[in-house]
């Protein structure tokens, strides 16, 4: 019986504020992610408040902030009845003539934004499905469109052998860059013997031009802490951390008033749904060292030592936090885990690719109209989300390249913007999916001088722990000064080339491993622009190391 009463208090706070929902005409949502809280939306949402309550229709209208919806650069959003009506670059003053445009479109129509566009229709979304519809503050929102059943569903219904089975089966993918089954990594950490365990959500998003995670987490935080706790349940751990950057306070406000509202209605904690199952979760916050992003660097780091990485094996998986099996999964990894359980795998596995299953997240930056998040099927293709969902460049002038996967990825070119995006295909053309960071260049943009970028990126956050990437980025570097300058020679070139297969080859880490690759494509696919820079000598060029490493620490 205890479990029973359990189930119906939690789930009749749902039923409750869907009843609650359904007595007003309009819902008002105000987007309150980072894109539009710099944009001052707090005051939007206070403005409409006001003004409803001043025209007396507090009862017909439910203002309240939501999360990202996803158009960043053309914040304040506000959207009506799940963006039936859509609001950009919204304005305070705007309160008034928004409300009048209910009922005359013509209020408003300079601030209207058009909803059945492709870059709303041609998005799936599981990950961000809750985005922009509730508030991220208020877990009883969360309760109202099915949080935690699925965790219910898990604890219930399920062994852990079945959850590992189903994510398994699903065919989902780590979100945060290497793309390894989620189910084995999984199934290897339930099978490591020992009476403590950990789970890690690793939401130190560091690439540059990445803000996925971060959305995620400041938009559905109880998403995260779902997967996280099914996540617990399967492979038999009863702790659980997520390491965030301190760069994310937005994120970090809401988490921790997320777990405070999971304990308080014991979905977090002792004896869950009255079951022996126990499940905490706490937050770890990160310095903003990029290498903390690689899971043994990050494992120091929450233990509280220098965030190096570490050789492997051991793996985390049988040796990870304080010695212990851990398992280290991304944001946007544990955010899939409740609707696989919830609709099961079949469903999930019949969106993307044969190999690539489900959706991904990515954040398109750079000279694209559209900037901001989508969450788009595995398989799409580059020139849909560029020119679709992307809007196309600025001016109408021409597409050169996308820079996928941060400063771990490469550039690709025009002629190869039909490739689907999957793991493999990405990887073929040289590049990888990572994070999922979209950096969009036009023809104005020097691909030399975007390595060199990436280059110095790689070299400052390196920790410095292995000579390779240590003194490698700064040899590298160095190299590529002179082609932005004008003086390399063709030894320069052949030396940039080298260096760039030492670095990749006896690095430590992936980080390292990875950090010539923009280098590498961008020779690969643009070495005209290399050589054009080129002066004719066979002058012999030592570099200078003209930086050193700062041990990952900005």
């Amino acid at each position: 019986m205890g479990l029973e009463r359990e189930q119906e208090r939690i789930f009749e706070i749902g039923e409750r504020e869907r009843v609650r929902r359904s007595g007003y005409d309009y819902h008002i949502g105000v987007c309150v992610g980072s894109g539009c809280h710099s944009a001052n939306s707090e005051a939007v949402r206070d403005a409409l408040q006001v003004e409803v309550k001043a025209r007396g229709e507090d009862k017909r209208c439910n203002v309240r902030g939501v999360g990202c919806l996803g158009l960043c650069g053309s914040g304040p959003i506000v959207s009506v009845n799940d963006e039936s009506l859509l609001y950009h670059h919204v304005k305070a003053a705007d309160a008034g003539k928004l409300l009048d445009s209910f009922e005359d479109h013509e209020a408003a129509k300079d601030l209207m934004l058009p909803h059945d566009t492709p870059f709303f229709t041609r998005q799936v979304r599981i990950v961000r499905e809750n985005a922009g519809h509730i508030d991220p503050d208020r877990i009883e929102d969360y309760l109202a469109v099915d949080g935690y059943t699925a965790f219910y569903k898990a604890l219930t219904t399920m062994t852990p052998s079945d959850i590992i089975n189903e994510i398994n089966r699903s065919g989902l993918r780590g979100r945060g860059g290497a793309g390894y089954p989620t189910g084995l990594k999984w199934a290897t950490v339930a099978k490591t013997e020992s009476n403590r365990k950990y789970i890690i959500c690793n939401g130190d998003e560091g690439d540059p031009g990445a803000f996925m995670d971060r959305s995620v987490m400041e938009s559905d935080p109880h998403r995260v802490l779902e997967g996280m706790a099914i996540a617990g349940y399967a492979v038999g751990a009863q702790m659980g951390y997520i390491y965030v950057r301190a760069e994310y306070p937005l994120a970090i406000d809401r988490l921790k008033n997320a777990i405070k509202q999971a304990r308080r209605y014991n979905v977090l904690g002792h004896n869950i749904f009255d079951t022996p199952f126990s499940f905490t979760v706490e937050i770890r916050l990160g310095a903003g060292a990029f290498v903390c992003g690689e899971e043994t660097a990050l494992i120091a780091s929450v233990e509280g030592q220098r965030g190096n990485p570490r050789p492997r094996p051991p793996y985390p998986a049988a040796s990870g936090l304080w010695g212990q099996p851990t398992l280290i999964n991304n944001v946007e990894t544990f955010a899939s885990v409740a609707p696989i359980i919830r609709k099961g795998s079949d469903w999930f596995a019949g969106i993307g690719t044969e190999k690539s299953k489900g959706t991904k997240v990515f954040a398109l930056s750079g000279k694209v109209n559209n900037i901001g998040l989508i969450e788009v099927p595995m398989g799409i293709t580059l020139r849909e989300i560029v020119y679709d969902i992307g809007g196309g460049i600025p001016e109408n002038r021409d597409f050169k390249a996308v820079q996928t996967g941060g400063p771990s990825g490469g550039c690709i070119p025009a002629e190869y913007l039909d490739t689907p995006v999957d793991y493999e295909s990405l990887q073929t053309l040289g590049s990888i999916m990572g994070s999922g960071g979209m950096i969009i260049m036009d023809d104005t943009s020097s691909m030399v001088d975007v390595a060199r970028y990436f280059m110095e990126f790689s070299m400052t956050e390196s920790c410095g722990k292995c000579i390779p990437c240590r003194t490698g980025t700064a040899h590298l570097l160095a190299l590529l000064d002179k082609f932005v300058e004008g003086t390399a020679t063709a030894r320069d070139l052949q030396l940039l080339e080298t260096l760039c297969d030492v670095v990749q080859n006896t690095s430590l880490c992936g980080l390292g491993k990875s950090a010539p690759n923009p280098v590498v494509s961008t020779l690969h696919y643009f070495r005209d622009e290399y050589l054009a820079r080129i002066v004719d000598t066979d002058e012999f060029f030592v570099p200078v190391v003209t930086g050193h490493s700062n041990g990952g620490e900005r």
